[in-house]
Formats: C-alpha cells, structure tokens, sequence
C-alpha cells in the first residue's frame, strides 16, 4: 500500500488518502525523484523512504508512534520500561532455569554414575548362577554381576562407621568410581580413608548386624579385611556410604536372601528398553527396576523444584507486559484525533488493530531479543569462568554451574511472547472500537 502526499501552501506535506480510490484533485503518489518545484533543484529520495513506500499500511503506522516526540515522550519512556522490565524478566527468567539445570545436570550425575542401570532382586532360593546366564543372552545387554547387599560396620581402633555392605565377584562394578575395573578386595571411600588415615593393607573389622549362634550365645559375625583401595566416595550427603567387598565374604556375613543382579547396557535410553524384556528371561518373582526408579522420588523433586522456580519468576514477565498494555492505552489516548482522522480516510478497524499489534511487538520483541542475549551470554560467561563460588566441603560442587537447555529458552521465549501478544491485542481491540467521528470531536 502506497502513500500519496501533496504540496500545501506552507510547504508542508500533508497525507492525502491512504490506499483508498484517489479522490478528485488529489495528486498521484510521488515518484523515485521529486520533479523541481518553484524553481528549487530536484530531490531524489531517499532508499529509507523508498522502502518504507513498500511496508503495509499497519506496519507503517506502527513505526510512526514507535519514533519519539516531544509531546509523546512519556509515551515513549512507558515503552522503554515495558521493553526493559520484559528483557530482565526474560533474563532473569533463563538463568534461574540455567542454575537449576546446572545443579540438577551435576547431581543427576553424581547419582547415576552410582545407580546400577538395572537392578533384578532375585526372589529366595532362586538359582542366581542360572538367572545371570539368562539375564546374559538378553538382547543389548552388556554385563550381568551377581552382588549381594546389607547395611553393616566397619571397625578400626575404636572407631566405627555405619556403611551398606556390596558384595561382588569378578571386577569391582562401575557403582564405584575411581575403583571400577579393579580385582576384588576391601575399597571403602575416600573421604573415610582421610578421616581415618587408611592406607592401602590397613587391617579394617567388617561386623554384620546378623548375629552367630554360638554355645556362648549370639555373636556378632565378623571378618578382618584389608584395604585393597578406595574410590571416590559421593560428594552429596547419603546417609550410609557404600564399601565394596568380595561376594564370598559378603556372603558370609549377611547371607544369600539378598541376591541381586546388576545389569549394564549400552546406556540409560538403552537400559529402559532391556528393561522391559529382562523379566521373561528371570525367574519368576524376581523385581527388576530401572535407575529412574531407583531415583524417582528424587527426579520428580527436581523436576518439582523447577517448575515452582519458573512459574514464580515469570511473574516479572507478566507485570511487564501489564506495563506494556499501559504504554499502548496511552499511545491510543494521546492519538486518539490521528486515529479518527485515519478511521475517516479509510482506514479498516482491522488495519488498526493490526498497527497496535505490531506496535506491541516491536516493543516486546526489542525487549526479549536483549534480555535473551543478556541472559544466555551472562550465564556462559559464569559457567565458562566459574565465577560463583560456594564452599567445596559443603556442597558436593565449588562453584555454581549453569547450563541453558535449548527446551527451557523456548519455553520462555514462548511465554514471553505470549503474554506480549495477550497484552498488545487488548489494548489493539480497544484502539479498533473507536469511532471516528467520536475521536475528531475530540
């Protein structure tokens, strides 16, 4: 749509119709250069005006009340803080949810690299020698081991410390960092080796919470073990820290009711899939869980944790678009004659209510584009550096991590929008309900 302007005696311009049948009298729109006029040279326009000459009559009028004037500059200040007030919601919104799933990404971490991928507890009685081999020919099954589980103590000159008794055969599992792979033996963590002054060969007391009876009456079951190593002992607070131990020693001092088998896939995507098919394969009554269900009530508390942090901080995007849908009511209210005047020459109560939506977009759109890069570029910046540090022997990390998922900025970003385009129609529909006539009497 075209604009066709004509020449006043002030020399001013003046628009003469806006896209509608050209009335009598009216000239033709202006061509690429502006013939002489009362002796004056020829003026070429310019390439911004020609563009402008080919943008639709809403977006036009859109741009005309984003630029500033001295009469509308609240108008215009209203819109810098709408824009403003939606890129620190957006910004604020991204690195709550990027330290969120920082701190989940790491502990999700720590935990699964301690979670067998899938656990089959194996019913009383059960053969498990026979269920490992059938768990074995399970397609995509890497490794089956046979461990056997049970809280107990450990005994070292007067100390003692609570712990969960694994016993396994063959190598020492993948549940045990910085160990994995190893021959068997006694591996305890790290942080007890320290706290205690272990070295490896250090002669440590296994006691069961399993009684022996004797002809002097029940005796509690022990066996001195050394220290073939340690691992890397969990950095987040368990109540009983695990010690891996030979099966037959396991055995000995807890027993066979507790067999269990721990199944390694390609993967954690994998090990849901082989989960499904394991239970044809073993003994019937045998329960196989997955490492999301061995960490459900925890994932769904991070999951939980997450939503309420997003919910309460999209609240600054919400007051911020309220702001935005003051800023446009009074753009319409301070031109209210110009709207009448355009609603006269022809201009649709659509067409407006389009300008008014584009109007709120520019403003919306200006604000989520800076308050984006703000948000993304400051939480690389933190993580990159590790700028945020938190003391190392508290938390089992010592600095605070941010990680943007793609899934979370689009969530935002299509909130953002959302409330922007809610905001900027209704104050659209408002600007669309005025009578012309109404508006020029005023």
């Amino acid at each position: 749509m075209r604009l066709a302007w004509s020449q006043c005696s002030e020399g001013s311009k003046k628009l003469c119709y806006l896209g509608i049948p050209r009335p009598e009298g009216c000239p033709r729109p202006l061509p690429d250069i502006v013939p002489p006029v009362q002796g004056r040279p020829a003026i070429r326009s310019r390439p911004s005006k020609l563009l402008l000459r080919n943008l639709p009559f809403p977006a036009l009028i859109a741009l005309r009340y984003l630029r500033s004037t001295r009469r509308d500059a609240f108008a215009s200040f209203l819109s810098a803080v709408a824009a403003v007030g939606l890129a620190l919601g957006v910004a604020a919104m991204i690195l709550s949810l990027a330290v969120i799933s920082g701190f989940q990404s790491a502990l999700r971490g720590e935990l699964l690299g301690r979670t067998p991928q899938i656990e089959a507890d194996l019913p009383p009685g059960a053969d498990a020698e026979a269920a490992r081999a059938a768990a074995a020919r399970v397609p995509g099954v890497v490794s089956v081991q046979i461990q056997v589980r049970g809280g107990g103590w450990l005994v070292e000159r007067g100390k003692v410390q609570a712990v969960e008794l694994v016993g396994f055969d063959g190598r020492v599992p993948r549940t045990f960092p910085g160990a994995e792979g190893r021959p068997e033996g006694l591996y305890v963590p790290g942080t007890l080796a320290a706290r205690w002054g272990l070295t490896p060969g250090a002669v440590l007391d296994v006691v069961s919470p399993r009684p022996t009876l004797t002809p002097l009456g029940p005796q509690p079951r022990l066996r001195s073990l050394p220290v073939a190593g340690t691992y890397t002992g969990a950095r987040t607070q368990e109540e009983r820290e695990p010690v891996a131990l030979p099966r037959a020693v396991a055995e000995s001092l807890l027993g066979t009711a507790d067999r269990r088998l721990d199944v390694e896939t390609g993967g954690l995507d994998a090990a849901l899939d082989v989960a499904g098919r394991l239970p044809s394969a073993l003994p019937p009554g045998t329960k196989v869980r997955t490492w999301k269900d061995l960490n459900r009530p925890l994932l769904f508390a991070l999951r939980l944790e997450k939503l309420v942090m997003f919910v309460a901080v999209s609240l600054i995007v919400l007051v911020a678009s309220l702001a935005l849908v003051a800023d446009l009511a009074l753009i319409i209210s301070s031109k209210r004659p110009e709207i009448g005047m355009l609603g006269t020459l022809g201009a649709t109560p659509a067409a407006l209510r389009q300008a008014f939506v584009m109007l709120g977009g520019l403003v919306a759109g200006s604000g989520v584009l800076v308050g984006t890069v703000l948000g993304v570029g400051s939480a690389w910046v933190m993580d990159h550096y590790r700028l945020l540090r938190v003391p190392g022997r508290v938390y089992f990390l010592d600095y605070v991590p941010f990680l943007v998922q793609p899934g979370d900025l689009v969530v935002v970003l299509l909130l953002t929008f959302a409330l922007a385009l809610a905001s900027s129609l209704y104050a659209a529909q408002r600007a669309a309900a005025l009578d012309p006539i109404e508006a020029l009497k005023r």
